[in-house]
């Protein structure tokens, strides 16, 4: 079986991000590519959060439900699953946006073993409670962002 890979075109892991897909730019999903999904995986799930923020964890782009077959997800092109609510209680992606200081963007990708029987707009809390038990692979891209 191989790894579970999520990486993208726009920047490397531990890197910056390009303020194109920030709130100083144009605020658009970046580029992922996906690899390594097992084989028995029946959804995918990404989850893009800052733990930095000065109010906790701060959820930006949250979907599931992907399509386990899913290779890419191409730039400001939102991706063909279920949307998840944001911590601006929006559906959809919401770029880094910093108050102060740099702060750390987590892309995780889940791959799971069963579809979430969920509603759009579902927060991360419920998501992560019904992927429990579900989870097949796990992995992260980090980008890293300061605003000028």
């Amino acid at each position: 079986m191989s790894d579970l890979k999520i990486t993208s075109s726009a920047f490397e892991h531990n890197s910056k991000i390009p303020s194109k897909y920030t709130c100083d730019g144009d605020d658009i999903n970046l580029p992922l590519q996906i690899s390594g999904v097992d084989e028995n995986a029946k959804s995918l799930v990404l989850i893009m959060d800052d733990p930095d923020a000065p109010v906790g964890n701060w959820d930006h782009w949250i979907v599931f439900n992907l399509n386990p077959s899913l290779t890419e997800i191409k730039e400001g092109v939102e991706a063909e699953g279920i949307k998840g609510i944001n911590s601006w209680n929006k559906i959809g992606y919401g770029g880094p946006c910093p108050g102060d200081g740099e702060h750390r963007y987590f892309f995780k990708l889940y791959s799971l073993n069963t579809t979430l029987d969920l509603e759009e707009g579902s927060n991360k809390n419920l998501i992560l409670e019904a992927m429990n038990e579900h989870i097949l692979q796990q992995t992260e891209l980090v980008g890293l962002y300061e605003r000028n």
